[in-house]
Formats: structure tokens, sequence, C-alpha cells
């Protein structure tokens, strides 16, 4: 996709994605134990000011809207081949490629928010997220850097869309372990407020499956709004939600707005259940992560007294720039 920051581009991503853009709300927190989270500098082109299409007939197209996706390994005549699907000690570089119907590996992909493919590795109990930034190579292999260290069970997820006329946007699923003792967190409560690295991002709307809703972040820094927030892979806020147990994959982006300190996103929730959101935000040259626990269909707002956040782990960036880990 463009790099724009415009409303019509981003609705057309979210129908890619999901069906529909992103609405959050119900119950919405913050990291109730910390999210590890990684961080390497990735400079942006400045997004276009002036966007200008709005979001209209959300119910119309949440009714229409697709199964969640990444919760296959092959699809739409597409596999996802993980080369490496264990990572041993939690630390090493991570192999794989996507393959079509015939067993060939795919080596032309349209341009997406910058990149060809989005690979987020996420832990089963959502207490570790990666948004990586592998290489291709001319033979159609994929590689980057990854840190795993807490051991157990994760997920990958390849995002992209295929080159050729007509071609639609594909998210494939496949399993990642790290060998060792492993004992899973508990999700982390909701509330409303997260704190990360001396920001603290508000969430507020709601999430209804079925229906689109609207939802808001606010980006605040020693209780100042942040009004000069920079783009971060063609826009101003970059969203991936997870669903609890499943892992059901939703990606998205903002509506129109910006630089700070709302970021706005409308979405579909594809069923009740409890999501976990990560937001990256780009801010005086580094991508930060907040994480919330959402709970899809309660019918509440995400409004009330916020759970006290813990502390954010302190990010540290990769050896390589390309892979750029979350």
């Amino acid at each position: 996709m463009n790099t724009g920051v415009k409303t019509a581009a981003f609705a057309a991503a979210l129908a890619a994605a999901f069906g529909a853009a992103y609405g959050i709300g119900a119950g919405v927190g913050p990291v109730g134990s910390p999210v590890e989270v990684e961080h390497a500098n990735h400079a942006q082109a400045p997004a276009p000011t002036g966007a200008d299409a709005g979001h209209g007939g959300h119910e119309e197209a949440a009714a229409q809207a697709p199964a969640a996706g990444g919760l296959q390994v092959s699809e739409g005549g597409y596999a996802l081949s993980l080369d490496t699907p264990r990572i041993e000690g939690g630390r090493g570089e991570l192999r794989f490629s996507v393959k079509d119907a015939e067993g060939r590996k795919v080596t032309s992909y349209k341009t997406e928010h910058g990149k060809e493919l989005h690979f987020i590795v996420a832990s089963r109990d959502l207490t570790v997220y990666r948004h990586l930034h592998p290489v291709r190579a001319a033979d159609g292999t994929w590689s980057t850097p990854v840190d795993l260290l807490a051991a157990g069970g994760y997920k990958a997820f390849a995002d992209f869309t295929p080159a050729g006329e007509g071609a639609k946007g594909v998210t494939l699923g496949a399993d990642l372990a790290v060998p060792g003792a492993y004992a899973p967190n508990p999700l982390p409560a909701a509330a409303n407020t997260a704190d990360v690295d001396g920001y603290q991002v508000a969430l507020a709307g709601t999430l209804d499956p079925g229906r689109a809703g609207e939802l808001k972040l606010t980006v605040t820094k020693d209780g100042k709004p942040v009004t000069n927030l920079e783009p971060y892979l063609g826009a101003y806020g970059h969203l991936v939600a997870l669903r609890d147990g499943d892992l059901a994959y939703l990606h998205v982006h903002p509506n129109e707005g910006g630089p700070g300190p709302d970021v706005s996103f409308t979405a579909t929730a594809p069923s009740t259940g409890a999501y976990r959101l990560f937001l990256d935000f780009q801010h005086e040259g580094k991508v930060r992560t907040a994480a919330f626990t959402v709970n899809a269909g309660t019918g509440q707002a995400a409004a009330g007294p916020a759970a006290t956040p813990a502390p954010a782990p302190e990010s540290g960036a990769p050896e390589s720039g390309e892979a750029h880990a979350h």
C-alpha cells in the first residue's frame, strides 16, 4: 500500500485484513504483566496531509466481513513454510518462505505500508510481541534475527498481498516454539490506560461483534499531549489485535487525522471474547508499543478507573535495522 494517511486507503487495507476497520472499547487495559517489546529505529517518509475520505456503511461492511485471519497455515493457494519452526535458546535467525499452490517460493509481492510483507510473532499467552521486518532473498526465502528468550509456544503471522492484478491480501499463521520450561502468564487485566517508556496512552471506544465502532487512542507524555507523532509505516499509528485463545489476527491502520495526540481507528470485532491490542507509534525517532486487553461484546465503553499499569521493560534495538522488532 502507499504510505499516505488517506482514509480511503486505510479503509481498503482494513477490508483486506478483516473486512472492516477497528473499533475497540469494551474493557480496555494496559499491560497487567509487562509485554516484552523491542524496537529498532526505522526512518519513515513523512505522511501527506489533507486526508479526505470518510468511513461509510460500516454496519453493512461488518455484516459481510470475512473470517478472522491468521488461523490457517495455508489459504487462497498460498502456504507459510517455516524453515526454523524451533528457536533454540530463543535467539537466532528465523527463516521462512511463502509458497504458491505448486510449491514454488513466491518472489513477487505488492508493497503495502512500505513493506512487501509484514511479519508478526506473538507468544501464545500474548505477553511477548514482535513486529519483524525480514529481508527477502532472490529465491523467495525470508530471514530475520529474532529474540524470544521466554520459552514456550508462539505463533508467526505473514501478512501480504501477492503481485498481480486483482490479488487479495492474505494473512497466514504457523506455530513456532522456543524449547524450555514454560509457565504461561495470565492474560493481563482490562483497563483504559497504558504506560510505555514514559508515555501514557488512553484508549476509548467500543468493540461490538458484527457492528463497527470507533476506537480513539490519545498519546501524552508528562501530562502533555503529544502533537508531533511521526509516521511509522506510512501512518501515525499501527495496530495489530490478536484474539485470546486462537490468536485470530487483525491488522489495521488509522482514520484520517494526526499527527497526534489522537489516533483513531474504526472496525468490527469478528466475535465476542478477549483481544490483545498492540499499538505502535513513533516519536522522536523511536517506535514504542502500548498494549491493551479488550473485551468485545460487553456493551461497555472504555471509560472508568484505569488499572495501575506495570512499568514496561526498557526497549533495546536488535543489531540489524531490518529486524525492527516489537
